[in-house]
């Protein structure tokens, strides 16, 4: 089979492909883990600080070979599965199938057996970055104590990475001559303590005598109006969330100031979406579609109004993460509208399709609608105007900042 992984999942997958989680040459198994977890050490005692696993959801068994795929389909790695967890949880050697492909700054990512062999055994001290360094004074005066070069490792993950990387080319400026910077794809850790063991274990597999940590970035969000945004509607069919999404566009359009993109449910069907059946696996395919596109929007700082059913609480949790994973903001509007009252409206004649089984896989009929906890609004426009409707997600949207 073909899988392509998450990424931080594919990070760790170039890391043990370059060398630089030597002497790991796979990813790790359940008493690997529960080793390092417990010991700090993999079950035949190797030290090693952190977990590095990759889950598939597909049935695989024992012996099995999966192709690792980059996110644009390029396989990257075969996986011989050695074992396979109830939670998806699989283990097993891998292999290269040809040098992976990097975006921006590809020239600077080398792996530790071609930075070793640049330093021609000369002492390296390595600087592990997520962000810019404060004071170069410090690693000049212990590289000088060391009699050592200096090697900047930017730890190039996610969003920020090239910014990173950026800082490390800034910083070689100020640097002693021959100052070498290399780019690392490490995702981070959450815990800070394995997060620094980890760097200071790719930091030795490149060769460094000693290790500098540089500083974690202080990150200070621009405020909320700069930011992007989904206000993502979700509800029965007939509950009124499409036209208080109109109504909440009309209102930003009079407003102006922001970016605006409305991504209505029924547009995105004969648009973005055509062809897709009312399946469960399709109806998740089309809010990941309309997920990903005002992730996009958002992503650059837009506006995105999305209006669709998306009935069940894991994929409207996708899209959250979407576009939390961007640097923008996501608001869940519930318009918990009650099946009765949806169903007395019907204006189209879907429920009564539906109760007749015209209609098969019926969201509140005949498929199940998972009401959201997660909801930052909840409307019930039972004995609400649309317009009182609209009112109060512009207010929600005034007294959070994301509208002045």
């Amino acid at each position: 089979m073909e899988w392509t992984p998450e990424p931080h999942e594919l990070a760790d997958l170039e890391l043990l492909l370059s060398g630089a989680f030597a002497p790991l040459t796979g990813f790790l198994g359940h008493d690997d883990l529960h080793a390092v977890h417990e010991r700090g050490r993999l079950a035949d005692g190797t030290p090693w600080p952190a977990p590095v696993t990759l889950h598939l959801p597909a049935e695989v068994s024992p012996g099995d070979e999966v192709t690792l795929l980059d996110p644009e389909g390029l396989p990257l790695a075969t996986l011989t599965v050695t074992a396979r967890e109830a939670d998806g949880l699989v283990s097993g050697p891998v292999k290269g199938l040809g040098a992976p492909e990097h975006g921006p700054f590809a020239r600077l990512r080398l792996t530790p057996a071609q930075v070793r062999q640049e330093l021609g055994g000369r002492a390296a001290l390595a600087v592990t970055m997520r962000g810019p360094l404060d004071d170069l004074s410090e690693i000049v005066a212990t590289a000088k104590d060391l009699d050592a070069l200096i090697l900047l490792l930017p730890l190039a993950y996610g969003e920020g990475g090239p910014a990173v990387v950026r800082a490390a080319l800034r910083a070689k400026e100020q640097l002693p001559p021959g100052t070498l910077v290399v780019s690392v794809p490490l995702a981070p850790r959450a815990e800070p303590e394995l997060d620094l063991e980890l760097r200071e274990r790719v930091a030795a597999a490149y060769g460094a005598v000693e290790h500098f940590p540089g500083p974690e970035p202080v990150t200070i969000p621009g405020p909320p109006h700069r930011r992007g945004l989904v206000v993502f509607f979700t509800g029965l069919s007939g509950s009124g969330k499409s036209t208080i999404a109109r109504g909440l566009r009309d209102e930003l359009l009079e407003l102006g100031g922001r970016a605006l993109t409305y991504l209505d449910g029924d547009v995105v069907r004969h648009l973005l979406s055509k062809g897709l059946t009312f399946s469960k696996a399709d109806r998740d395919l089309n809010i990941r579609r309309i997920g990903f596109v005002a992730a996009e929007v958002a992503r650059h700082g837009g506006l995105a109004i999305c209006a669709p059913i998306a009935p069940y609480a894991a994929t409207r949790a996708e899209v959250r993460a979407m576009v939390e994973a961007v640097g923008a903001d996501f608001l869940l509007v519930h318009v918990a509208t009650p099946l009765e009252e949806c169903e007395r409206r019907d204006r189209k004649g879907l429920y009564a399709k539906a109760r007749a089984g015209l209609i098969p896989e019926f969201t509140g009929i005949s498929d199940p609608y998972e009401e959201p906890d997660d909801a930052e609004l909840v409307i019930d426009t039972t004995h609400l105007s649309i317009e009182a409707a609209v009112s109060r997600v512009l207010e929600t949207l005034r007294s959070g900042g994301w509208v002045r």
